[in-house]
């Protein structure tokens, strides 16, 4: 059971489109007739593409409107199919995806539907070409898969069965007792399958489908299940896409391929029709890492919040500054951008970063090679989508964990996990670093670029393991931007995605980190006398505040007097500020109550347009 995609599904040229799903590991193509027709080269030339490709044609559609009208205008559609036939002999396709008829012409009589699709079946047949009928959710008279089949099973022809698309019927509210039916169609008689997922909107269901379709995993329909009923029915054709969506219409061909074939493997998984190796999930930050052409910007400020150069490395220019068990690595490599400081890696522990590496291998992401000294510590590390650098490094050993210095015990490797390498033992640790006081990465905040945010989310809940959170719109100066968090069980690994309000946007390229304190006051204090440059925030804001809560004396005047920002839930509150921004990162100090789970995003709206006004 191979894995498809439709040509409409991406962007570009159709070449392009058929090297973009060769490199990305799918094994055949749906071929769409806009694509074609627009395509210089002849049917017989694409036949060869795909061969030289190693891309079976497996569908061309579609083709519209046929069945259940007058005989003339049927004779005319007949003669239209004829040279789609012919044309389809050409370029190597077996299977054509005849949709249910939208036209005014069309009438309610599924005995006439009956006749004509099977008189359709006897001319695919002299061609040696089959008929997959299918439901459009809002065709005229024909719009359910059952539907559909009623008709199919009546014509009784051996060159006509169904095509099941997951929108077409899941779109319509389809409960898990509407979906019951698939299990009477014989397998043999589904000819062809059409993945799709998609936001749970309430709009016209012709525009929903036209563009916002996405990726399985990606939206909210429960293509697990219905996969399960399709392959339970003793379907064994190609597991294919398509997907009518204006974002992957405008991106990059190779990167949407790639997620497109990413989300198709989960899937597979997820219904037990395929096996990888199995997700590892991270339970800590070990690193971030800072790339900058200029270290002297960020020490300051590193400095000023009370990080300490602990160590360096022992072959590169790169260094560990250290707060608790905040670690941050400051990397001046002739590499480096012009365009300020960025986060180019994050370091995630794991129990096997063998094992994590293996599955984000087995699923797409990039394998990073590694200029390593024959001395240096081997660490697995792939590329996120947005282009930074995961590595996968062994978990601290307890002792490390709790220590708040740089001692040599911080550099030691992990006693506990001895067969793993400690990543730490490639930086000669510097002498005299003080003692720090506790402090920890509560979580990542990573910008994506703007065609990438969804498969940023799909990247990180099925590469790595963590659960996706709710996505939520926040208000910016010049539009919304969308913000999804990700997470491991118990919040040791918490990594904020967020979308620019628009293409263009800057905000497309500001990050952040965000640190754990216990008093979130006292870090605000220090670092303000160490000549650090807290994010103002405008007094409206504490008056909002003063109306919305009730504070203990001279609480509010503090956070008036900081810049620290509040937010509360049931469970708990949360204290947070912001530092200015320099290059593309900024930091966040936190201070969250146990049972609070959120990321204080009520108050971006009131640091996004700080942000803007300072830039």
């Amino acid at each position: 059971m191979h894995t498809s995609i439709a040509t409409v599904s991406l962007s570009g040229s159709l070449t392009e489109k058929l090297a973009a799903a060769a490199r990305a590991g799918f094994g055949g193509v749906e071929i769409f007739e806009n694509d074609l027709l627009a395509s210089p080269l002849t049917p017989e030339e694409v036949r060869a593409r795909c061969a030289d490709l190693g891309l079976s044609i497996d569908l061309y559609q579609p083709l519209r409107d046929v069945e259940a009208v007058r005989d003339d205008v049927f004779a005319r559609n007949l003669r239209r199919a004829r040279h789609k036939f012919a044309l389809m002999r050409r370029l190597g396709a077996d299977t054509v995806l005849v949709c249910s008829s939208v036209s005014p012409d069309a009438v309610d009589d599924d005995s006439l539907a009956i006749r004509q699709l099977a008189q359709l079946a006897d001319t695919a047949q002299e061609f040696g070409i089959k008929v997959a009928y299918e439901a459009l959710a809002w065709g005229r008279h024909v719009n359910t898969y059952d539907h559909a089949w009623r008709i199919v099973e009546a014509a009784g022809h051996p060159a006509l069965g169904v095509c099941l698309d997951s929108f077409h019927i899941l779109s319509r509210g389809s409960a898990p007792e509407d979906l019951a039916g698939i299990a009477d169609i014989p397998g043999e008689k589904i000819f062809f399958l059409q993945l799709a997922d998609a936001p749970l909107l309430a709009m016209d269901v012709l525009q929903w489908s036209r563009h916002y379709r996405c990726f399985p995993g990606q939206g909210g329909f429960d293509l697990v299940g219905l996969l399960r009923r399709v392959l339970a029915a003793g379907y064994r054709g190609p597991l294919s896409l398509e997907v009518f969506n204006d974002v992957f219409r405008q991106a990059d061909a190779g990167s949407t391929a790639v997620d497109a074939h990413r989300s198709l493997l989960l899937l597979r998984e997820a219904a037990g029709a395929g096996v990888l190796p199995p997700a590892v999930v991270p339970t800590g930050i070990a690193f971030a890492e800072l790339l900058t052409p200029d270290a002297e910007p960020v020490t300051a400020l590193l400095t000023a919040l009370g990080f300490t150069r602990a160590a360096r490395h022992r072959g590169k220019p790169v260094d560990l500054w250290q707060r608790g068990e905040a670690r941050i690595l400051v990397n001046t490599a002739a590499t480096a951008r012009r365009d300020g400081i960025r986060l180019a890696a994050i370091g995630l522990e794991s129990p096997d970063p063998a094992g994590a590496a293996r599955r984000a291998e087995a699923l797409l992401a990039p394998v990073l090679p590694r200029r390593r000294g024959p001395e240096d510590v081997p660490l697995d590390a792939v590329a996120a989508p947005d282009g930074t650098e995961l590595f996968f490094c062994a978990p601290a050993s307890a002792s490390t964990a709790a220590t708040a210095s740089a001692s040599a015990a911080a550099f030691a490797p992990a006693s506990d996990v001895p067969e793993l390498p400690d990543w730490r033992a490639d930086f000669a640790e510097l002498p005299d670093a003080p003692a720090t006081s506790a402090t920890r990465i509560d979580h990542l905040a990573l910008t994506q670029p703007w065609h990438h945010f969804d498969e940023a989310t799909l990247f990180h809940r099925g590469v790595l393991g963590l659960t996706a959170e709710e996505s939520v719109d926040l208000a910016d100066p010049y539009g919304l931007l969308r913000s999804r968090a990700v997470a491991d069980a118990d919040g040791s690994v918490r990594i904020a995605l967020s979308v620019g309000a628009a293409p263009s946007d800057d905000t497309v390229h500001a990050q952040h980190i965000a640190l754990a304190t216990d008093d979130v006051v006292a870090a605000a204090r220090c670092f303000r006398e160490a000549g650090g440059r807290l994010l103002p925030v405008p007094a409206n804001y504490y008056d909002d505040l003063a109306a919305r809560y009730e504070f203990a004396d001279g609480e509010l005047e503090t956070y008036r007097e900081l810049g620290i920002l509040y937010d509360r839930d049931a469970h708990g509150a949360f204290r947070h500020w912001y530092t200015e921004t320099v290059g593309r990162v900024f930091f966040e100090l936190v201070q969250r109550d146990p049972g609070y789970q959120g990321y204080g995003a009520v108050n971006a709206p009131v640091r996004l347009a700080v942000q803007h006004a300072r830039r």
